[in-house]
């Protein structure tokens, strides 16, 4: 029978310079055995990477922008079927509707997001997950997973109203050349960090996990989804696939705090690891090398990011 009470007083107080000292080599995975002499975690110990806090400890609080973000990311929570299809199934059932290329487009920009939000969740939970050791971040990380998860379901929602083949728009990504190189490109990152060998820990595997970071939130899902977005964003504002463009409009609103939060993490990451950002940086082209102003931009209907190469 479980026993609630309170333990023996002799058993229960440490010694105040005990429990003062930090955790040497803390286990970054959360699944280590439990230290039952550890000692409560303090702020001071908390890391992006590397870490000597227990991560299983989300309070205290650090980086409270994380949580933040978390909590903007709940507090914007919808669905996909909550937005009508019926003006878009018109559309695309009609003749005159829309052209032959506007039809393509679309396709095809449904065809390389409908990979894409996959290969971003595993890149979360296969990947980054397990090599950022910082609790507030990992909630953060949580949440990004189950966005990315409705992501895939507006996808999946969006070809079911429309009729569409679901075989085409799902395999696009492995029979369109140019979405099968987007897509090949982002998917060597992630099993670079999946690979069961890499660790953090050393200048070249940190530099591998800040380079790869910069890959899929400023590049996959900074550059190359933002011009997924325009696509549909302009026909909505023609008035056309407006249930398509409703949805849109919500998941730029999602990518846009992903794309803030993976900034900020590489920021932070350079700010407390300063010697991992040099030219010699692993596929870092050296022009990046150089200094530059913080550099604040507003993404396409979003909140403002600070540029992931700011000095």
């Amino acid at each position: 029978m479980l026993d609630w009470s309170e333990p023996a007083a002799s058993a229960r107080p440490m010694p105040p310079a005990f429990a003062a000292q930090p955790t040497a080599a803390a286990d970054q995975t959360g699944l280590g055995a439990i230290d039952r002499r550890g000692g409560r975690v303090s702020v001071d110990d908390k890391r992006m990477i590397n870490c000597r806090a227990d991560v299983n400890q989300l309070l205290p609080l650090k980086y409270k922008w994380a949580w933040e973000k978390y909590l903007a990311g709940c507090n914007n929570h919808w669905m996909p079927t909550e937005v009508s299809m019926q003006a878009d199934i018109a559309l695309w059932k009609s003749r005159d509707g829309l052209t032959e290329d506007e039809r393509r487009a679309i396709k095809r920009n449904l065809g390389f997001f409908a990979a894409s939000e996959s290969l971003v969740a595993n890149n979360i939970v296969l990947a980054i997950y397990r090599h950022l050791t910082n609790p507030e971040c990992r909630q953060y990380l949580l949440r990004q997973s189950f966005e990315e998860a409705v992501h895939t379901h507006t996808f999946q929602y969006i070809v079911e109203s429309l009729g569409l083949d679901e075989g085409e728009l799902f395999n696009m990504y492995r029979e369109v050349p140019s979405i099968t190189d987007k897509a090949a490109w982002a998917l060597k990152h992630t099993q670079h960090l999946d690979d069961p060998d890499f660790k953090t820990g050393t200048p070249e595997a940190d530099q591998a996990f800040l380079r790869d970071l910069v890959a899929f939130y400023v590049i996959f899902e900074g550059m190359w989804f933002y011009t997924g977005f325009a696509q549909i964003l302009s026909l909505g504002r023609r008035n056309k696939m407006v249930g398509i463009a409703e949805q849109y409009q919500y998941i730029l609103r999602d990518e846009s705090i992903h794309l803030n939060f993976g900034i900020d993490v590489i920021n932070q990451i350079k700010i407390e690891n300063p010697h991992l950002w040099t030219r010699r940086i692993p596929g870092r082209s050296p022009r990046h090398g150089a200094r530059r102003r913080p550099n604040w931009k507003r993404p396409m209907g979003g909140t403002p990011c600070r540029a992931a190469f700011s000095a």
